[in-house]
């Protein structure tokens, strides 16, 4: 046998996907900023910027999805996914949520350095002059039963899969889903109705921000389980193959924790 034919044997039965070259992830980083750069030039108000913007936001996004379409025929269809690039991609899903926390922690931060030490350019008090606080019994506190719950369906959900009564799960899917977009809702609603802006001093900044992200981030994570509803209308998914719906799940219960420590920290804390 040749030094060539023994490479390929053990190619064939190493236990690792080797992907093909792909031009995505090329195009991903091209579309993205040229995304980021339609988006300064509609801050500075250029004429052609908001066609350009959403433009570059079609192409993004068709390129996302054919580069995950791609993934869920390697996995579906091909059996490329073995139990050790499943481990793998579990383990790039828990250092993303990691970056994340970071993400976040770093708003947090700036909102306790802000409020535990005010600066004189604020009147030396937390929160400034002329802010209102939104009622912590109101919006927030249904907003935090609301993703709880969905936090609920969404476990019961996995379970029900585990236990094989994948209409069930289904069922707990769409219900998270719902959730989801009500959440959504009662977010804006509650932008529509506060009192202050993001340029109403430090405070609202640091308010919409995080308020903000968080939102965006539970835009993401009810776009990654419609997917995954559409992924079990296909029967994507079986008992022991489910990475893309885990990973979601984990997605999803760290947009609740985060949620959970938005309402702790700046609705009943910070006011």
């Amino acid at each position: 046998m040749t030094i060539k034919n023994k490479i390929s044997n053990n190619l064939e039965h190493q236990p690792f996907h080797l992907a093909n070259p792909s031009p995505w992830p090329l195009y991903t980083s091209i579309f993205t900023f040229q995304l980021l750069l339609t988006t300064l030039l509609f801050f500075h108000n250029f004429v052609f910027a908001v066609p350009f913007f959403f433009f570059s936001f079609i192409l993004l996004n068709y390129v996302i999805f054919t580069w995950f379409y791609n993934i869920v025929i390697e996995a579906t269809f091909q059996g490329n996914h073995t139990k050790k690039v499943q481990s793998g991609l579990k383990m790039g899903m828990v250092l993303f949520i990691t970056s994340e926390v970071m993400f976040f922690f770093s708003f947090f931060w700036g909102f306790f350095h802000c409020s535990l030490a005010p600066s004189i350019w604020i009147g030396n008090i937390w929160p400034p002059i002329g802010i209102e606080f939104i009622s912590l019994w109101h919006l927030p506190i249904l907003n935090t039963v609301i993703l709880l719950s969905s936090g609920v369906s969404l476990t019961w959900s996995h379970r029900l899969l585990l236990s094989k009564s994948l209409t069930q799960t289904v069922q707990g899917l769409l219900l998270t889903i719902f959730w989801g977009g009500f959440f959504t809702i009662l977010q804006y609603t509650e932008y529509k109705n506060t009192s202050f802006s993001i340029n109403d001093s430090i405070y609202g900044s640091i308010f919409f921000l995080l308020t903000g992200f968080h939102g965006f981030h539970v835009l993401l994570g009810t776009t990654l389980l419609i997917a995954c509803f559409l992924r079990f209308a296909y029967n994507h998914f079986i008992v022991t193959q489910h990475v893309g719906y885990e990973c979601s799940i984990w997605y999803w219960h760290f947009v609740d924790v985060v949620w959970i420590f938005l309402y702790l920290i700046i609705y009943c804390w910070g006011c």
